[in-house]
């Protein structure tokens, strides 16, 4: 290998870059260096979200000065540490984090505040689950619908990344929840996660098993993913004066009928929340609070909590993932394996 060939593989990288058409493919491109109060972290893995297959339309693109590369999450050990970080960060240390964008990369450069230590129990391949759908559960639950113990919570896709996290995390705080999913096979996983009861919604009306199964009150708390096509149900389903926390579309955007009749005749709060877009001040200050709330849980909770692996993939394989989580044959999160663990 010459000096220029050294040269070059010590200053770029490999990332997953979309190309005019919408295609995934492997490119070299510039390793990032970490600037101010930056960790860089070489990438073990990466995992999916919903966000990915959007922003590859072109249907949401990266919040200001956010990479243009995909992934939202990602784990891996620190490579390099920028000038002014604070924290007692070492070269080598296993860590995850959340990001803007980023994850499809060999090494990402990420603010120190975003970055968290990898519970023992995981390897990093299982620590990439974490970042983005237990931040996004954790948030909404906590930060948003400030759920209490013994309070009722209606999961939509429960067996999701977010979903399987969600239903930890209510049993956490002692609180009740309650999932709805597609399948007989993801209802059956919920349950063992944790759920006290399951509803398919494409067989059933799901408002009326809540109700069932409420005695009549209804949910205290709804995470709703879906939007548009689930609203009348979702009102149907709320306790009075219930949190309906709206954080996804998958089902429209449009809600046609007595929509805001309905929910002021429940006195019902609508919360809509989303994670990417905000401040790093916001992100710092949830990542905290994981942290010292539901990290330690990883491991000295009987039983543990722990990220749901659907399934992993190679790098170069990344547009089949894609395929499996846009055909929704996901139970938990699809990991994409980067460098080793």
């Amino acid at each position: 290998m010459s000096k220029q060939q050294m040269q070059e593989e010590k200053t770029s990288m490999q990332a997953v870059c979309v190309d005019e058409s919408g295609k995934l493919d492997l490119k070299h491109i510039p390793r990032p260096e970490p600037k101010d109060e930056q960790l860089l972290i070489r990438v073990a893995a990466t995992a999916l979200n919903r966000a990915d297959l959007l922003q590859k339309r072109g249907l949401y693109p990266p919040p200001p000065g956010a990479s243009e590369i995909l992934g939202l999450e990602a784990s891996g050990v620190i490579a390099d540490i920028g000038p002014g970080v604070k924290g007692n960060w070492k070269l080598g240390s296993k860590v995850m984090a959340l990001l803007g964008g980023g994850g499809y990369a060999e090494y990402v450069a990420v603010p120190e505040e975003l970055v968290m230590p990898v519970p023992s129990p995981l390897t990093l391949y299982q620590a990439a689950a974490l970042p983005e759908a237990w931040l996004t559960a954790y948030q909404l639950l906590h930060f948003i619908a400030k759920v209490k113990p013994n309070e009722t919570v209606l999961i939509h896709a429960g067996a999701s990344g977010i979903g399987t996290a969600a239903i930890q995390l209510v049993r956490l705080c002692r609180a009740i929840p309650v999932v709805t999913a597609g399948s007989s096979e993801k209802l059956k996983f919920a349950e063992q996660m944790g759920a006290a009861a399951g509803v398919n919604y494409k067989e059933e009306d799901f408002s009326e098993k809540v109700l069932q199964f409420t005695e009549g009150k209804g949910a205290d708390v709804i995470l709703d993913c879906v939007g548009g096509s689930f609203w009348e149900k979702n009102i149907c389903s709320l306790a009075t004066d219930g949190r309906w926390v709206l954080y996804g579309m998958l089902g429209g955007k449009t809600a046609d009928g007595d929509v805001l009749g309905k929910l002021l005749r429940k006195r019902g709060n609508l919360l809509c929340s989303l994670l990417r877009s905000r401040s790093l001040q916001y992100k710092a200050e949830l990542v905290r609070s994981f942290t010292e709330q539901v990290l330690p849980h990883f491991q000295s909770t009987d039983p543990p909590l722990w990220p749901v692996i659907d399934s992993m993939f190679n790098m170069e394989d990344v547009e089949m993932a894609h395929q499996r989580m846009e055909a929704n044959k996901n139970i938990g999160k699809i990991i994409i394996k980067i460098g080793n663990s």
